[in-house]
């Protein structure tokens, strides 16, 4: 069966579900995905239900409006048409093709902007479904949403910085949904594994700035987030199981290396040592200061 068929035709049940549900006639048909898209219609009957209160991040917005942008001008939408003399003999060879152009153009400016705002219609859209997954934990329907949400915001970060900074805020949601998940040995270990990345990313790139500007502000962040970090994570040792015990000491040892890293940096910017003899998962590796050796 071809694919598009039958997406289309998954789609179309998954609307006449939806609609059964909400009142609306019944169709006395049953399809064989029925069974699949029960879940997704039981989502669908409890977002109007509660609406979350969205507000829209206003970097999303800056971001949203620069893609726009960078979209209209590639596209050479609302940009006048180019004008162009040509020998007399080629303007009447092409007179009857060159009185259709203007249509063409029409329409291709009209269907470019309508892709336009189909775009920005359906990330606002999905801006109201990404708040309404804030509180999702593995396992749970719009997760997926919620980590598709997380690599967005990382695409429109601006700088290095920036990322480093969202990656350190995804590591203290990881955080909250392993509290949430205490109890589930795989589940927790999973999310903390999780959380290690993110810290190791948010870190790498953060201490990567800080050397390369010679300027430890970059370090200040992270040193803040470790300070609170660590705290938190060391509350998840209470009532916790054997396992879950041993899964977070090895967190709390990732956190205490980073800072051992970041102060080490600091004091290589303080003293003006050389530049770092190499790297790894935390970044730069410094280098000992002049008066140290």
């Amino acid at each position: 069966m071809d694919s598009n068929l039958f997406s289309r035709r998954r789609a179309e049940r998954f609307a006449q579900l939806l609609d059964e549900a909400n009142g609306g006639r019944r169709h006395h048909v049953r399809s064989r995905a029925d069974d699949q898209l029960a879940m997704l219609v039981a989502v669908g009957q409890r977002l109007p239900a509660a609406p979350p209160a969205v507000e829209v991040d206003p970097e999303f917005r800056t971001g949203l409006r620069a893609m726009l942008l960078a979209t209209a001008e590639r596209e050479g939408i609302g940009a006048p048409a180019a004008v162009t003399t040509e020998p007399s003999s080629r303007r009447s060879a092409d007179a009857g093709r060159n009185r259709l152009l203007p249509a063409v153009t029409a329409r291709r400016a009209r269907a470019r902007g309508a892709i336009l705002v189909g775009v920005a219609a359906g990330a606002v859209a999905l801006s109201g479904i990404s708040a309404a997954s804030e509180n999702a934990v593995p396992g749970d329907a719009l997760y997926g949403m919620k980590r598709s949400t997380e690599r967005a915001q990382l695409a429109l970060a601006s700088s290095d910085v920036s990322r480093g900074q969202l990656f350190l805020d995804f590591a203290r949601t990881r955080l909250a949904e392993a509290a949430a998940l205490r109890g589930n040995e795989d589940g927790f270990s999973a999310v903390l594994d999780d959380m290690d990345a993110d810290t190791r990313q948010g870190v790498r790139l953060l201490t990567t700035a800080a050397t390369q500007r010679s300027d430890p502000a970059a370090l200040d962040a992270v040193n803040s987030f470790l300070t609170g970090q660590r705290r938190a994570v060391g509350g998840l040792l209470d009532d916790a199981s054997r396992a879950e015990r041993e899964r977070t000491r090895r967190s709390l040892a990732l956190l205490d290396t980073a800072r051992k890293r970041s102060d080490a940096l600091r004091e290589a910017i303080a003293c003006g040592g050389p530049a770092p003899v190499g790297s790894d998962a935390l970044g730069p590796a410094p280098a000992t200061c002049p008066g140290d050796r």
